[in-house]
């Protein structure tokens, strides 16, 4: 996966609370084998309305999305992140996540920053008041920056060092691959063996 270590982009303010994820990506898109394509399946049900904030050409491009409380909720599914990965999102801010979505988001590379939630409504009445404003959202320094907004945040120091280094679950073990083929090489004739295919 992409390395993270500092984002800066537009934003879009998402003034709803209790997003589960068939919000995010309704299950009728869990069909696709794939990890792309999730993009038109975004909140399929609110873009309908005309007035979704998605559907603001102001906010056409934006890559952070500051949403608001207990996002994430309901059924474990990666898709809701690939959902929000395919459509431009570098990371997704609020003062509460579901801590199934949080972690499936930051095993596929998707950044969720938690901020006190007086933070969250600044940085989101930013974004309204002006739709050109950017947001650097600062995994080294562990920081979220806009205008006249300093907040810091904390992050589990593994998922940290995994997402600036851009490793994901296979990638991990990928790195451990010689050490894998000397121990197979060095097993028993009688064990099972993993065969090339």
């Amino acid at each position: 996966m992409e390395a993270f270590t500092t984002h800066t982009g537009r934003a879009v303010p998402l003034r709803r609370s209790n997003v589960d994820t068939d919000q995010i990506i309704p299950a009728h898109w869990l069909k696709k084998v794939t990890r792309d394509g999730f993009e038109d399946g975004l909140f399929e049900a609110w873009r309908k309305d005309p007035a979704f904030v998605l559907n603001q050409e102001a906010y056409n491009g934006a890559t952070v999305l500051v949403a608001g409380p207990d996002f994430g909720t309901g059924s474990s599914r990666e898709h809701a992140v690939w959902a929000l990965q395919n459509y431009g999102f570098k990371a997704v801010i609020s003062s509460r996540f579901a801590d199934i979505f949080r972690g499936n988001s930051l095993k596929n590379g998707l950044l969720t920053v938690v901020l006190p939630q007086e933070t969250v409504d600044r940085l989101q009445q930013l974004t309204e008041t002006d739709p050109t404003a950017e947001i650097t959202v600062d995994l080294v320094a562990r920081q979220v920056r806009a205008v006249d907004i300093t907040a810091d945040f904390e992050l589990d120091e593994n998922a940290r060092w995994r997402l600036m280094e851009g490793l994901d679950d296979i990638s991990l073990t990928l790195r451990e691959e010689s050490a894998i083929a000397a121990y197979e090489a060095n097993r028993p004739s009688f064990t099972p063996r993993t065969v090339e295919v």
